[in-house]
């Protein structure tokens, strides 16, 4: 019976069920086991509590045997790798943005000042760029927190992943979900990391959960992130979508005030994708990402 690392919120409980199912029904019994980490207990902003927040402590969960498997979001993962684990993407969720708002508004309906929830400096910079009037408020905490701070009247709209209400049920309270060439996602946004320490059962298991076009995106995405040497808090961004068999990687940089935007994108056979994720970086590069990022 394997052991599944998992944060105790309701999505990462309902993502790492999925997981659980999957390796079920490929005759690999398993179980759920709660880890908490610094990012549940600190409400601070992420920028500031540091990367890898969400995901250290299943690591060192995972380094210790105390679990078999750790399941992440892809988005919340260190860009460096971990070589004491064989990390494996299985099937993705929708990478798209979506808005939840009061009274089933869209971005261009929110009036004008209107309080929109959202730490990550990815969305306020291009909230800022798509909507200067708003006045974007600090929020963290799960997504049912999160969504609550609109019913309750404390927001009128929260930004959030469309994938995270998706797995937990709640697509129906998305009153937006953004095309992604107009609000890009977090790089592998909608993609689960599976963890396994290299050479056992439990990584072996794994590798018959691999989806190959959801890796390669993944990695093409992943890469303008590690090669822009950004932290998963950097407003950075980048999206993927396939054509026939080609690999289109696009990525943007965002300055915070929503004054400035640098966007590239680079195509190829799938098995280059970290080589597009590269060239998409270059050019960013090229066109100033630096001095924004500083």
């Amino acid at each position: 019976m394997f052991k599944i690392g998992t944060r105790g919120s309701k999505l990462a409980t309902t993502q790492s069920g999925h997981v659980q199912q999957w390796l079920e029904e490929a005759g690999h019994p398993a179980e759920l086991h709660i880890v908490t980490t610094a990012g549940d207990t600190n409400m601070a902003p992420v920028e500031r509590i540091g990367v890898g927040v969400f995901t250290q402590a299943l690591r060192e969960a995972l380094d210790k045997g105390e679990c078999d498997i750790a399941v992440h979001s892809f988005k919340d993962l260190p860009t460096a790798p971990d070589e004491r684990f064989r990390l494996v993407v299985p099937r993705r969720a929708d990478s798209r943005e979506a808005l939840v708002a009061r009274d089933g508004m869209r971005l261009q309906d929110l009036p004008q000042g209107a309080r929109v929830g959202t730490s990550a400096p990815r969305r306020i910079s291009q909230l800022k760029a798509l909507r200067p009037d708003l006045d974007i408020r600090p929020l963290r905490g799960n997504i049912d927190t999160r969504m609550s701070k609109v019913t309750d009247g404390e927001l009128d709209a929260v930004v959030l992943a469309y994938a995270g209400l998706m797995r937990a049920d709640y697509q129906d309270r998305a009153t937006e979900v953004f095309d992604p060439e107009v609000f890009m996602p977090a790089p592998a946004q909608g993609a689960l990391a599976l963890e396994a320490k290299i050479g056992t059962a439990a990584a072996a298991a794994l590798d018959e959960l691999v989806d190959t076009a959801a890796t390669f995106a993944a990695v093409g995405e992943r890469t303008v992130l590690s090669r822009l040497e950004a932290g998963c808090t950097a407003p950075v961004a980048a999206t993927s979508h396939w054509e026939g068999e080609e690999l289109v990687v696009r990525g943007g940089v965002f300055a915070l005030d929503g004054s400035r935007q640098i966007l590239a994108t680079a195509r190829g056979a799938a098995e280059s994708a970290a080589e597009l994720g590269r060239g998409v970086s270059e050019e960013l590069f090229a066109h100033g990402a630096a001095e924004i990022l500083q």
